[in-house]
């Protein structure tokens, strides 16, 4: 018998090929945030503090999208299509299943990250990062953070036809409101208070500390601090409000 990680491997094996057979989904996880990067860092081609904004905020919408975002459609369409209740049915051990559709997500952002790094060595002036570790670490909680808030959020969705509402009711205040686009620390007052409660500017900033400025882990304790609460939470809830069975017949 095949042990649970031999499982999983070959259902994560499954998942990126039924991903790169999707193109909508390729779209929204690769080029999308790419083709952000190449206008709003073309327009800013001319400054490179605004470079160094951007592109560390580009790099935490990119984590966001492929994980919360994805992971809040797929979760969805899985559960009220009879996908996930089928699955329960099978001899496949659940923690396989899921831990294939984690692993296909953790795979999406790091491609992702890896791109925009390349990225804004070579076209916008950022340098390789100043902190690879830091890097590593920020990605990683990022990726934690939003898979865990995107499994728990598609628990509120009712149906698929819904989600793309839902979803981006919650993904595009938020990148607007994190600094991904300017830099957070000038922006209102109240811009400035809903980002501090929000993961995603503790992210960018963990990013932009490793990809531009050298801070390292030590110096973002607070923001990692920040990523693991709201971790913590998201997994919390999407354990709580799982379900295998369709909310609807």
């Amino acid at each position: 018998m095949d042990s649970a990680l031999g499982l999983s491997w070959r259902q994560y094996r499954l998942e990126r090929r039924m991903f790169w057979r999707n193109p909508s989904a390729a779209f929204f996880n690769f080029l999308l945030p790419l083709i952000l990067l190449a206008l709003i860092g073309g327009l800013a081609s001319n400054d490179q503090k605004a470079l160094n904004i951007i592109v560390p905020g580009i790099a935490g919408l990119s984590i966001m999208s492929t994980t919360f975002t994805a992971l809040a459609f797929n979760m969805t369409q899985l559960r009220e299509t009879g996908v996930l209740k089928r699955v329960r049915g099978t001899p496949l051990p659940s923690g396989s299943y899921l831990g294939a559709l984690f692993g296909s997500a953790v795979t999406n952002a790091a491609v992702q990250i890896a791109l925009i790094t390349v990225a804004g060595k070579l076209f916008f002036g950022v340098g390789w990062p100043k902190d690879w570790i830091a890097l590593l670490v920020f990605t990683a909680a990022g990726v934690t953070c939003f898979a865990a808030l995107g499994v728990a959020y598609s628990h509120a969705i009712p149906n698929f036809e819904s989600a793309p509402a839902y979803v981006n009711a919650v993904f595009l205040p938020v990148i607007l409101i994190s600094g991904v686009f300017f830099d957070a620390n000038r922006a209102p007052k109240l811009v400035r208070d809903l980002a501090e409660v929000l993961p995603l500017k503790y992210v960018v900033d963990g990013l932009s500390g490793a990809m531009v400025t050298g801070k390292g882990v030590g110096d973002n304790l607070t923001a990692l601090g920040v990523i693991a609460l709201w971790a913590a939470v998201g997994i919390f809830l999407a354990i709580r409000g799982f379900s295998w069975e369709a909310r609807r017949t």
